[in-house]
């Protein structure tokens, strides 16, 4: 026992930062728009990594995808310590270019866009939460390290289409996103991606990540078949900060379409909690309007340095309030028809189901 406390301590002064070559798991995928190389201890990071990546369609957004490099550390257990008044001690550790140090318990992230690297360092009971470690850590991650070396703009929105055409949808909470998400995924549209949307702002080409669909139990009488709404609720159940519960549908399974590349934005539609009753369901904004809604909105976005561009690009986009009407599919209509003529300037438009 001494001879291997006498070798640890030795490695640990000739390595400091483990630094040395480690047996490192890796993984390849192409995530909005970039190549990514994801190398880790630990193959449960990198099953998380493929529940989020795996099976999604290679979006391109350049002639040279970018290669970007995440490596994610699985931190030991936290030794049992008996009480006492010193803090736990600092461990060196090392990764995708940087040199750092942590307690043992501690869960962080950093992120280089100039190298176009990251290094996650995550505990061993943060992996009792894979919903939490998933989204809040390696999403984060992929997401930020993609947009700013790349300078796409990050919005908070759902993005549907068809035929290399999409809509951005946006609204506040409880407006309905996912609902009507859902009705136009059974109904023949595409989805880009549920909640962030990444564009690329001379084009204003859209990628992003089809891999979940997050609906509330109460959206699921809005379904027609029954067997729809049995297969949902067969999917795990997650729980957001809020307190919010929702069924994690995986869009890679169950015939949803995917698109297959970057939509081009044609249209903006602000969704609305309010009832059209007599009114048209789609009222068009005017560009004062637009930029209001777009500043309340996406208020992280109205900051980054490819604002301008992106807005300057949106003075052709149409722009639209969509509310609610008695069925949820009106509004998957409504976007479908909206989808082969962008500027119909609000004119009541009929489902063709109801």
């Amino acid at each position: 026992m001494t001879r291997r406390i006498d070798t640890m301590a030795t490695d640990l002064l000739a390595d400091p930062f483990g630094e040395r070559p480690q047996m490192l798991v890796r993984k390849r995928l192409h995530v909005l728009g970039g190549r990514f190389l994801f190398e880790s201890n630990s193959r449960e990071l990198l099953r998380l990594v493929d529940s989020a990546y795996a099976g999604l369609p290679r979006h391109r957004l350049s002639a040279n995808a970018p290669n970007l490099t995440v490596r994610l550390l699985l931190r030991p257990m936290p030794r049992r310590r008996r009480a006492r008044a010193e803090p736990p001690p600092l461990q060196m550790l090392s990764g995708a270019g940087y040199l750092g140090g942590a307690t043992d318990s501690s869960n962080f992230v950093v992120i280089s866009p100039p190298q176009r690297t990251a290094l996650l360092a995550l505990s061993r009971p943060l992996l009792r939460f894979p919903y939490h470690t998933r989204y809040e850590f390696i999403e984060f991650t992929v997401f930020t390290l993609a947009a700013r070396s790349q300078g796409l703009v990050s919005l908070h929105a759902a993005c549907v289409g068809r035929g290399g055409r999409g809509i951005l949808l946006m609204g506040e909470s409880g407006a309905g996103k996912s609902t009507v998400t859902l009705q136009c995924l059974k109904h023949g549209l595409e989805i880009l991606a549920e909640d962030s949307v990444f564009i690329a702002p001379q084009k204003l080409l859209a990628t992003g990540v089809a891999n979940f669909l997050h609906v509330r139990s109460d959206s699921l009488r809005w379904l027609e078949r029954p067997e729809d709404a049995a297969a949902i609720r067969k999917s795990p159940v997650i729980r957001r900060r809020s307190g919010v519960t929702k069924f994690e549908v995986d869009l890679r399974r169950g015939g949803f379409r995917l698109a297959p590349g970057p939509l081009k934005i044609v249209a903006i539609v602000f969704l609305s909690p309010q009832s059209a009753g007599r009114r048209p369901l789609l009222e068009p904004l005017s560009k004062p309007d637009l930029w209001a809604r777009l500043a309340a909105a996406q208020a992280y976005a109205l900051h980054q340095p490819q604002w301008s561009t992106f807005r300057k690009r949106l003075s052709h986009v149409a722009a639209y309030e969509l509310r609610r009407g008695q069925h949820p599919l009106e509004a998957a209509d409504t976007l479908g028809t909206l989808l082969q003529n962008p500027h119909c300037l609000g004119e009541p438009v009929l489902p063709n189901r109801l």
